[in-house]
């Protein structure tokens, strides 16, 4: 058995292809899929809705929904490509000293707009299926306005605190939340009306 080793100069003519060519590693990564980012959020993504104290609005409290992916700052080139592909957003650290960065979608515009039909097209197979059709409605209700009447503003705390392991993690508990919205609210009012 011979073993023949090839060297630059053993193949001139294809010498400069092979040198322009990067290895396969370095190539540039190709255009993302949808069924990738969906499955990256299926992994990686978390889907919350905080609620906390506003002593100046009607409700006493405020629901905000916010669409999140976290990654270590080494892997940020994914977050951009991501943010990229779905054309919203913003990437920021998650603390000051932290080497994890967050991309986040938090306006329910954007939310509805580039997040939801991705997910509807593309749906996610894990627990967290869950987390984002609870997540899909508190939006699209407060799109409609429901968090502004009582009841409406109560069904979507119950649903926030049935997402992400039922609540667990929450600094307010669900009792804080419910008994402490409108405590000086007149029954049959609307926010209209005073």
């Amino acid at each position: 058995m011979v073993l023949v080793i090839a060297t630059m100069s053993d193949n001139a003519a294809g010498a400069d292809d092979q040198q322009e060519r990067p290895p396969s590693h370095l190539e540039e990564p190709r255009e993302l899929t949808p069924d990738y980012v969906a499955g990256f959020i299926d992994g990686e993504g978390c889907f919350s809705v905080s609620i906390h104290p506003h002593p100046t609005t009607r409700m006493r409290w405020v629901i905000d929904p916010c669409f999140q992916v976290y990654q270590h700052r080494e892997n940020a080139v994914i977050l951009e490509r991501i943010m990229d592909f779905l054309g919203c957003g913003r990437i920021s650290p998650k603390g000051p000293r932290s080497e994890v960065l967050t991309y986040s979608i938090d306006s329910r515009k954007d939310l509805i707009k580039a997040l939801f039909p991705l997910l509807d097209a593309y749906p996610l197979v894990s627990r967290k299926r869950q987390d984002y059709l609870f997540f899909k409605e508190i939006v699209l209700a407060m799109e409609r306005n429901e968090h502004r009447e009582v009841e409406g503003f109560r069904r979507l705390v119950e649903l926030a605190f049935a997402m992400n392991n039922r609540g667990r993690q929450r600094k307010y508990t669900r009792l804080q939340v419910t008994e402490g919205i409108l405590r000086d609210h007149t029954p049959g009012t609307r926010e209209g009306d005073h």
